[in-house]
């Protein structure tokens, strides 16, 4: 064992493929982190703070004890950018929190707004005046794990509208549709305050 440590392929091709599946582990727990810290998920985002650094301090040290061997600074930074790619892409898989939707549709809204609230989605509608004149603007907020139906609903009654996706971080009140669709970390108990 002792020989396979000090042996040409554990330097050069072992430990830095170990340096970037640990710089993988970090910079996507970081992603992750960063966003339950935006999303209010402040008991999760402490814990995956903790493993981050623990894991970059594994990865960092190594690096520190191999500072003549270029394929652990390749292996560091192929983690770095594979980590960023992969923390994105399960950011994007996740269901957590709830988003407001803004909608300024093309056409007339009546069969978009009647569809939407008859699968139990609050709409909130208001006349504003837009550069061609005056516009419908709809709002609606939903549980972020809603999101793609609304969207089909959009793009199938009004297909071309103009909107806009935000994040919010704290409801009060309102109207929410009661879903049994279960995604990635669904189960987490987001801090947003919502009373039905």
């Amino acid at each position: 064992m002792h020989e396979f440590l000090d042996s040409e392929i554990f330097n050069w091709v072992v430990l830095p493929l170990l340096i970037a599946i640990a710089r993988i582990m970090d910079v996507t727990i970081g992603t992750i982190r960063l966003i339950f810290v935006s999303r209010g998920y402040k008991y999760l985002a402490p814990l995956l703070g903790f493993a981050e650094v623990i894991i970059w301090l594994m990865a960092i040290s190594q690096i520190m004890q191999h500072l003549d061997n270029i394929m652990c600074y390749i292996g560091y930074g192929a983690g770095f950018a594979a980590g960023n790619y992969i923390g994105i892409i399960l950011v994007e898989k996740m269901t957590l929190g709830t988003v407001v939707i803004r909608i300024i549709p093309k056409i007339d809204t009546s069969d978009l707004v009647q569809k939407l609230r008859a699968e139990n989605y609050g709409v909130t509608t208001m006349t504003a005046e837009g550069k061609s004149g005056p516009v419908q603007v709809l709002f609606s907020i939903v549980k972020r794990k809603d999101l793609q139906d609304v969207l089909h609903i959009l793009n199938t009654y009004n297909p071309h509208a103009f909107y806009t996706i935000e994040e919010v971080q704290t409801v009060n009140e309102g109207f929410f549709k009661t879903s049994n669709k279960q995604g990635f970390f669904s189960r987490v108990n987001p801090i947003v305050y919502l009373k039905k």
